[in-house]
């Protein structure tokens, strides 16, 4: 059984070839500067690399080399499309139309392209690439779409509900709907079979901090309350994004810098957070520059351990409880900094990591706290696609 995962951006394609007899990786690789010049980037799971220019006016295009590339040439991993059970693509914005995964039909493409307002830079692309990817692959294999926004669905109406007139919510579809809803699922299930319990028996945080961050309360397993609102601006301080702020000063700002709306957009969600406080975008950076003295760096590292806090009170309050807090994402994986100041000063819920240990650890299953800690910590490295993949197997087995 080998299935194929897609995850279609604007300009882009990523993709991973998974063999589910042991769930291993065949062959990944980007397509991406779809409509703009073109290039490939494709590695195999023996180390060989594909590396290249070529024209990819459309998504189509990007897709047939995609085969291309896992069919013939010097980076061939199948002998043909038949040999691929079925494909998975990643959606990011699923509404409240689609609750979980299902079967792509052409209805099911029509309704994600619908949804495009919601999320202007996905949804559309992702209707392409799912078009695309119709025309290409063999017909006879089935697609199935995994929504980053089903997982939050289990959410009650007082934790999306926003302070706006009912209508806005009724006819305009505004509320929180949350996002990174697919690496919540996997690390918060992760994280139980590590600990030798039923994720149902916990009450756990799950911190996604990357370029984009959310921070999700998963009770008994599902999605109660998550930072990103309506779109993936809302929440915390990220890497461009500004996270959570008063809309009086949205508009203060626009109006001071005569921007339109969309300015205003962008400014927001590529000018600010990190890049826009500090003038350094990736928390690498951002953690070298304030260990060498730069004030404002200091300052967005205190913004976002802060503010991570603040969610974990919240959420264990909404939890009436908390077993575990976990990590994961690029800087949740891999920024030690970033562990080690969140849990600091957090004896009140219990939570005590060992230092020495966290500092040592990046991108593996650890646990960090100490034996005496109330609430344990963990690193959970994330895995998308094989979530993708596994809810793929499971809807073509039934």
């Amino acid at each position: 059984m080998i299935i194929l995962v897609v995850n279609a951006g604007s300009s882009s394609l990523k993709y991973q070839l998974i063999d589910m007899s042991d769930e291993s990786v065949i062959a990944k690789g980007n397509c991406d500067r779809i409509g703009i010049d073109g290039h490939i980037n494709h590695k195999t799971a023996d180390g060989r690399v594909l590396d290249e220019d070529c024209p990819f006016p459309t998504h189509t295009e990007a897709f047939m080399k995609l085969v291309e590339c896992l069919t013939s040439g010097d980076a061939k991993v199948i002998d043909s499309m038949d040999a691929i059970s079925a494909v998975g693509h990643r959606i990011v914005q699923g509404a409240d139309v689609f609750d979980k995964s299902v079967l792509v039909t052409d209805e099911v493409i029509d309704k994600i392209d619908e949804l495009r307002e919601l999320a202007p830079v996905h949804n559309h692309a992702h209707a392409l690439a799912l078009r695309a990817c119709k025309s290409v692959i063999p017909a006879n294999v089935p697609q199935v779409v995994v929504f980053d926004t089903a997982f939050h669905q289990t959410m009650p109406p007082k934790a999306y509900m926003f302070g706006l007139p009912y209508d806005d919510y009724e006819k305009l579809h505004v509320r929180k709907y949350g996002f990174h809803g697919t690496s919540h699922r996997f690390v918060s299930k992760a994280l139980a079979e590590a600990m030798g319990k039923d994720v149902k028996d916990l009450k756990i945080v799950s911190c996604h901090l990357g370029n984009g961050s959310s921070i999700t309360a998963v009770d008994g397993g599902k999605s109660v309350d998550t930072s990103m609102g309506f779109t993936p601006l809302d929440g915390v301080v990220m890497g461009t994004r500004t996270g959570s702020v008063d809309p009086s000063a949205v508009t203060f700002v626009a109006d001071k810098h005569g921007f339109t709306p969309s300015q205003m957009s962008e400014y927001m969600n590529k000018k600010s957070g990190f890049l826009g406080v500090s003038g350094v975008g990736s928390n690498r950076d951002i953690q070298e520059a304030a260990n060498n003295g730069n004030d404002k760096a200091q300052l967005v590292s205190d913004m976002l351990a802060y503010e991570i806090q603040k969610y974990i009170g919240a959420y264990a309050a909404a939890m009436n409880g908390l077993d575990a807090v976990l990590f994961t994402g690029g800087i949740g994986e891999n920024s030690w900094e970033v562990r080690e100041q969140v849990c600091q000063n957090m004896d009140f819920f219990g939570i005590k990591i060992d230092e020495a240990l966290n500092r040592t650890i990046r991108g593996k299953l650890t646990k960090i706290s100490t034996p005496d800690s109330k609430v344990e910590v963990w690193i959970v490295p994330t895995n998308e696609e094989l979530l993708i993949a596994r809810d793929t197997l499971e809807l073509i087995s039934k």
